[in-house]
């Protein structure tokens, strides 16, 4: 019972991240070491930037003022 509980908080929390646009720093680094385990993994600190460029339109995007 408490696996199952353990699930649906971490499902939970994921969810209310992805609602917030807050990154989900920890299922990156679980991807890319499953699925490009020939690639390097960006820092947290790298991660996040990259994160809030492509969500706000960085470098050059489209700015709102």
């Amino acid at each position: 019972m408490f696996n199952d509980l353990s699930k649906l908080g971490k499902y939970l929390g994921q969810a209310a991240r992805l609602m917030v646009g807050m990154p989900d720093y920890d299922n990156y680094v679980e991807h890319m070491q499953k699925t490009h385990p020939d690639k390097p993994v960006m820092s947290y600190e790298m991660f996040f930037r990259e994160r809030q460029d492509a969500r706000y339109g960085g470098k050059g995007g489209p700015k709102c003022c």
